[in-house]
């Protein structure tokens, strides 16, 4: 502490300041600080813009690749619980004991629905689809066995979950052939945990790119700054002090690069929703992209602040503390 504050402080000891009074200013100075540095970055739009532009691009790839994935998982879970399990009878088997079965199984706990198609109900239904129309009629006996139609529960129709209760309906004695077509649900599983896993790996890179750009930038700020600083420190000022205007700067440039992130990523996702419904419809499925609410928005403007801050603090306590006068 320098002399000329320690004669200012002598001099002001008999003025005690209150409680309320050091409350208020202390809140009055942060916002005077906090405000000065946003006119600080009015002051150098240009490189304003870019550091902003560099952390909002760069929180809109995953938190792009994070909605899509997120839906796509949606989407399977639509397929998967339209999926079912088809259980072709016994040709022995008479329509009292395929009834007495519906109703057994109507009851278990893993299963939504079961419907009943009897043989001849199965050769009407091939018959119209088939195109072979007359044809059929050439045949000596119904080739086609009756099918019991299972749809399990949200809870059982996981690849897993179906698996384990496509086995427990084949041990019925009067299902012959239990089939089940989930082979290409556990492949969409799998490519969605990879994605997963990529989104995640991309972000840390990004965010890792984006604490060393703004530690970067703060740092240059405090080199261009540094002759203010000396004379703040010989006047007294402490390091908490002198950094609290760069740690606002921070602040300033993860909030800012949050809303440009949402905004960009908005547009990105509008622009691509036409060609994903087009998609959709092939598979006969809606697609309404879900994820852009207000809590997504909390999210990402929470990260970017706090990327802006992690970056302005380690770059303001390592170099402000350096500079010293002699």
């Amino acid at each position: 502490m320098s002399i000329l504050f320690k004669s200012r402080k002598q001099a002001s000891s008999g003025n005690r300041v209150g409680v309320v009074q050091r409350f208020f200013m202390f809140f009055l100075d942060h916002f005077r600080q906090g405000v000065n540095s946003l006119g600080e970055l009015y002051r150098t739009p240009f490189a304003s813009l870019m550091t902003i532009g560099v952390l909002g691009f760069s929180l809109t790839l995953p938190s792009t690749l994070y909605i899509l994935v997120k839906n796509a998982e949606q989407i399977s879970e639509q397929w998967q619980q339209a999926s079912e399990i088809s259980l072709f009878l016994n040709d022995n088997v008479s329509e009292a004991n395929a009834q007495q079965l519906v109703t057994r199984l109507s009851v278990w706990d893993e299963i939504a629905s079961v419907s009943y198609i009897s043989a001849d109900e199965a050769l009407e239904e091939f018959q119209a689809l088939s195109g072979l129309g007359d044809a059929i009629q050439y045949l000596n006996k119904n080739p086609l066995p009756a099918v019991v139609l299972v749809i399990p529960t949200s809870k059982h129709a996981t690849p897993t979950a179906a698996a384990m209760l496509l086995d427990k309906l084949r041990k019925e004695r009067e299902v012959e052939i239990g089939k089940l077509d989930i082979e290409w649900l556990e492949r969409l599983y799998a490519l969605l945990d990879i994605a997963k896993e990529l989104v995640f790996l991309l972000a840390v890179l990004l965010f890792f790119a984006v604490v060393l750009i703004i530690g970067n930038t703060i740092r240059l700020n405090i080199l261009n700054r540094r002759d203010e600083i000396l004379v703040m420190k010989l006047v007294g000022a402490t390091d908490a002090f002198i950094q609290r205007p760069f740690l606002y700067t921070g602040f300033w440039f993860g909030l800012l690069g949050g809303i440009m992130a949402w905004i960009t990523v908005s547009i990105i996702l509008w622009w691509i929703g036409w060609s994903l419904e087009s998609f959709m419809e092939l598979y006969q499925t809606q697609l309404n992209i879900t994820g852009l609410d207000a809590r997504a928005l909390l999210i990402m403007l929470g990260l970017s602040v706090s990327l802006g801050l992690i970056g302005s603090l380690i770059s303001v306590h390592r170099h402000v503390s350096e500079i010293e006068p002699e």
